[in-house]
């Protein structure tokens, strides 16, 4: 089939827009890890079969966002950066649907008959063998298989994914992050964590300093260890951006201010204004954690060393960044 551009179909969305006898890979994809991309590929692989589209069913606000609206978490990948991530792994278009009250509420009965049937005209489904849904997670795996001769479905079950002998899940790659351990990270993500925000104006210490930095204030929840990074930036967004190396700060800069986290990127071999653009930064390496010094001449040295450093780790990983596609 021609490839068309990614296509993201909502509540909203026209029936009459709805490719029907599409296949869909079914989860919350939460980072778009490993586990999650052999969903996908198993999709994608039905669809082929088939001559249908593959699209990724997914929910927001996250489920758990919903439920527990009091105990807020770190997400590895907002809207956004997840449909970037699906639309790079060669999917036709994602299918976002609103986890409201309404939908918390519907049975999983209810959701395979009118969603997945009815409206969206599915042929297949792909998921993970642990993935539940419908009100009270009633539905699962073996809801589906009991379900598809009845609705004339084709259902994978993808078993779950390993590395090394440990489970992949988004919550090893959070608390990976949270400790420091980037390489594990990168690993179970199948390339480098990223974030994405504006550049906002700082103090400008950097600047003073020798290392001007483009300055981007994370999420409260992001809970990446504080410390030093080497990274690889990508600035115009799309498939195919601009790309510049460089060393990053993540913390509370205790040598001058102890104050809110911050992420504070020194772009290697770049000269210009960045203020008010939007940079990808993926996390290539974790250097070393935060540190006060006691003079800003010990900074200076710690931070050229830093900088050396980031470049060897980033010569060492020349293609680290994450797989993204357009979402338009």
């Amino acid at each position: 089939m021609t490839k068309t551009p990614f296509q993201i179909i909502r509540d909203d969305t026209p029936e009459s827009a709805i490719p029907k006898g599409a296949v869909v890979a079914l989860g919350n994809f939460d980072g778009v890890h490993l586990g999650h991309r052999a969903v996908i590929a198993a999709a994608l692989e039905m669809a082929k079969t088939a001559d249908r589209q593959a699209f990724a069913l997914t929910f927001e606000p996250h489920p758990r966002s919903f439920f527990i609206p009091q105990a807020p978490y770190f997400r590895l990948t907002g809207e956004d950066a997840k449909l970037r991530l699906l639309a790079g792994t060669g999917l036709d278009g994602a299918i976002v649907l609103d986890f409201s009250a309404n939908r918390a509420a519907t049975t999983a009965q209810d959701f395979i008959n009118d969603e997945l049937v009815q409206r969206l005209g599915i042929s297949g489904i792909s998921v993970g063998d642990n993935f539940h849904f419908g009100k009270g997670r009633g539905g699962s795996p073996a809801m589906l298989v009991s379900e598809a001769a009845r609705l004339n479905l084709k259902v994978h079950i993808q078993s779950h994914v390993d590395l090394l002998g440990q489970p992949i899940s988004s919550s090893a790659i959070r608390a990976a992050l949270a400790e420091g351990r980037v390489a594990d990270a990168t690993a179970m993500l199948e390339g480098p964590w990223f974030v994405t925000g504006e550049v906002i104006h700082g103090e400008k210490r950097g600047r003073d300093l020798g290392f001007p930095t483009a300055n981007i204030q994370l999420h409260p929840h992001v809970d990446l260890k504080h410390g030093i990074y080497a990274v690889r930036t990508g600035r115009g967004g799309g498939s195919d951006p601009q790309r510049f190396e460089g060393v990053a700060s993540y913390g509370r800069r205790p040598t001058f201010d102890n104050g809110a986290p911050l992420l504070e990127v020194y772009l290697f071999d770049f000269n210009g204004d960045l203020y008010g653009e939007t940079l990808d930064v993926a996390f290539v390496a974790y250097l070393r954690p935060e540190l006060k010094f006691e003079s800003v001449d010990d900074l200076i040295v710690q931070m050229n060393d830093d900088a050396a450093r980031a470049r060897a780790e980033l010569a060492a990983s020349p293609h680290a960044f994450p797989r993204l596609g357009s979402i338009g």
